[in-house]
C-alpha cells in the first residue's frame, strides 16, 4: 500500500508541532510542545534554535506514536512557521552563533528609523511590499552581522548561512544537503523584491547583507530533498514549505481572489487573497506573496498584521495572574455582561497594521473602582476582535471589495466568545471550520500535492467542513460606539516611547 499519510510541521512562536494528516485531511495523530520565550531586555524577545529543533524532533516522533502508523507510511513533509523570526549558523558544523531574533523584536526600532529618515521607505515599499519596521528579518540579520563577533567577516567569506525559521528546518533534516526558503517566506525578510521575484541587490547593498548567505528561493509546493533516515526511521521527501499565516490562507481554502480569513494564534493576522495581482496598499498593510504551487503563478495576498492575540491571553495568564490557563479566559470574561467600560490596548511590542508604530505600548484605560478581573479580561478580549475590525476595514479600502464573510482558526478561534465578539464588531459572519489547524493543513496540503497525495486545489475543497458560522447580533449604533470608545483608546497607546528611549524600544 502506498504512503496515504502527510506530516505537518507547525513551528510556531510559543510551541512546536507536529500533526499527521489521512488523504481525507483529518489528523491521524499529533503531539505539541511549548519553548521557551527569552527576553533579554525589554523589548527584545528570542528563541533558542537548538531547543526548537530539539523540540521539533521529539514531537514529530510522538505525533507518529499518537498516529500509530510506520513512519514509511508518510509520503511526505510539509513545513509551517514563524515568519520573520532569523537564524544565523555555522555552515560546517550547523551551530547557531545567537539565539534566534523572534519577530516580535524591536531592538533595530533605531535602525528602521534611520532608514526611514534616509529616505528608503518608498523604494523598499516597492521592491517588497512591506512597511519598515523592526518586524521584518532584514534589520534583524544586519544587526547579528555587526553584533556577533566575527559574523560580517565570516559571512564575506561564504561559512555562514542564515534562514527563517523553515530554512532551519529543512537544514538540520536534511543534514545540512539544502538551504532553501519559499517565496512566501522571503518576501517577509525586507530584502526580496516580490516584482523580479528574485533577492534585491539593492536592498542586500543597503543592509550589508553578502548573497552567499541567504539560502536559494523555491516554490511552496516541491519536493526539496528527503530528510535523514535516522531522525525517524523513514527517508520521507520535504515536499512543502510556506509561511505561517499564508499556509492559514491556503489551509481554509480562500484560493479565490476576495477571499480572506484570520487566524488568531500568538499574534493575530488578517489575509485576503488578491490573487495573480501585487495589490499596493493605501492603508499601510502589507503586500505580500501568498504561495506558488510548482510551476504555477504566485499569488497574493494583502495583509494585515496583529502582534498581540493569544499572547495578550497568556499576558492575563503569566503577567497579572488573573487565569490560571489560557482558556479560563472565556469563563472569566463571560461572568460580565461587558467589559464594563475598560478598554485594553494590546500594545505590548508595538502596534502593526495599520498604525505601525513600535514605539506604542500596552494600556488598560477606563478603570474605576467597581473594575474587575472580569472587566479587564473581557476587554482583553474584545480588543483581538476591535483590531481585526481596524485591519478589515483599511483592507476593504484597498481591495475596494466589502467583504461577506470572514474565515477564521487559531487557537483562540475555538472561543465562541471571541468569534461572537468578531462578528459583532465587523458586521459580517464569521465562519470556523471543523478542523482548527488551517495552519498546519495548509503546509499539509502544499507538501500533499507535491507528493500526489493529492491532485490539485480543487480535490481539497471536498475535505473542508464547517463547525459553525457566527452572525452579526450587535445592533449599528452600539458597534459604532464600540469602534469610537476603541479609536480614542488607541491614540493615548500611540508614541508612548520617548524619544531617548527608542533604542530600547
Amino acid at each position: 500500500m502506498s504512503a496515504r499519510h502527510i506530516l505537518a510541521l507547525d513551528e510556531g512562536t510559543s510551541s512546536t508541532r507536529a500533526i499527521i494528516f489521512d488523504d481525507q485531511g483529518a489528523i491521524a495523530g499529533s503531539a505539541q510542545r511549548e519553548f521557551r520565550q527569552i527576553f533579554p531586555s525589554p523589548g527584545l524577545v528570542e528563541h533558542d534554535p537548538v531547543e526548537i529543533w530539539d523540540h521539533q524532533l521529539e514531537v514529530i516522533r510522538g505525533a507518529i506514536q499518537d498516529a500509530g502508523i510506520a513512519p514509511d507510511s508518510i509520503a511526505g513533509i510539509g513545513i509551517t512557521n514563524q515568519r520573520e523570526t532569523i537564524v544565523l549558523w555555522d555552515r560546517a558544523t550547523g551551530e547557531p552563533l545567537h539565539n534566534a531574533i523572534v519577530w516580535q523584536d524591536r531592538r533595530t526600532t533605531a535602525r528602521c528609523e534611520q532608514l526611514r529618515s534616509d529616505g528608503c521607505e518608498e523604494m523598499i515599499t516597492e521592491h517588497t511590499g512591506l512597511v519598515i519596521d523592526p518586524y521584518f528579518s532584514g534589520t534583524k540579520l544586519e544587526w547579528l552581522l555587526d553584533n556577533v563577533p566575527g559574523a560580517r567577516e565570516r559571512a564575506e567569506r561564504g561559512e555562514l548561512a542564515a534562514g527563517t525559521i523553515e530554512s532551519w528546518l529543512l537544514w538540520k533534516l536534511t543534514g545540512g544537503r539544502r538551504h532553501a526558503t519559499d517565496v512566501s517566506n522571503a518576501c517577509r525578510t525586507m530584502l526580496y523584491d516580490i516584482r523580479t521575484g528574485s533577492w534585491s541587490d539593492e536592498l542586500l547593498d543597503l543592509l550589508r547583507i553578502p548573497r552567499s548567505l541567504l539560502p536559494e528561493v523555491v516554490p511552496c509546493s516541491r519536493v526539496l530533498g528527503e530528510c535523514d533516515r535516522d531522525l525517524f526511521g523513514a527517508e520521507v521527501p520535504v515536499g512543502g514549505m510556506i509561511g505561517d499565516q499564508q499556509s492559514a490562507l491556503f489551509g481554509q481554502l480562500c484560493t479565490r481572489e476576495g477571499m480572506a480569513k484570520s487566524t488568531y494564534g500568538t499574534g493575530c493576522f488578517l489575509l485576503m487573497n488578491t490573487g495573480e495581482q501585487i495589490v499596493r496598499s493605501k492603508n499601510r498593510l502589507l503586500t505580500t506573496i501568498g504561495w506558488q504551487i510548482g510551476d504555477e503563478p504566485v499569488q497574493h495576498a494583502l495583509e494585515g498584521s496583529v502582534f498581540m492575540a493569544g499572547a495578550s491571553i497568556q499576558w492575563l495568564r503569566d503577567g497579572l495572574g488573573i487565569i490560571d490557563s489560557a482558556p479560563e479566559v472565556n469563563e472569566l470574561a463571560s461572568s460580565v455582561p461587558d467589559s464594563g467600560g475598560v478598554q485594553v490596548v494590546p500594545a505590548f511590542a508595538g502596534l502593526g497594521a495599520p498604525y505601525w508604530d513600535p514605539t506604542a505600548r500596552g494600556a488598560i484605560l477606563g478603570l474605576t473602582r467597581g473594575s474587575t478581573a472580569a472587566h479587564i479580561a473581557r476587554a482583553t478580549l474584545e480588543s483581538l476582535a476591535l483590531r481585526g475590525s481596524d485591519v478589515l476595514g483599511a483592507m476593504s479600502g484597498d481591495s475596494g471589495i466589502d467583504l461577506s464573510m470572514l474565515r477564521v482558526d487559531g487557537g483562540a478561534a475555538a472561543s465562541d466568545l471571541l468569534m461572537q465578539m468578531q462578528a459583532d464588531l465587523l458586521g459580517i459572519p464569521v465562519e470556523r471550520p471543523r478542523v482548527l489547524e488551517s495552519t498546519a493543513l495548509g503546509a499539509g496540503y502544499m507538501a500533499g500535492i507535491a507528493v500526489d497525495v493529492w491532485k490539485d486545489v480543487a480535490e481539497l475543497e471536498s475535505h473542508r467542513e464547517v463547525d459553525r458560522v457566527f452572525e452579526p447580533m450587535m445592533d449599528e449604533s452600539t458597534r459604532q460606539g464600540h469602534l469610537d470608545a476603541w479609536r480614542r483608546s488607541v491614540e493615548r497607546a500611540l508614541h508612548w516611547v520617548r524619544e531617548d528611549e527608542k533604542e530600547q524600544a
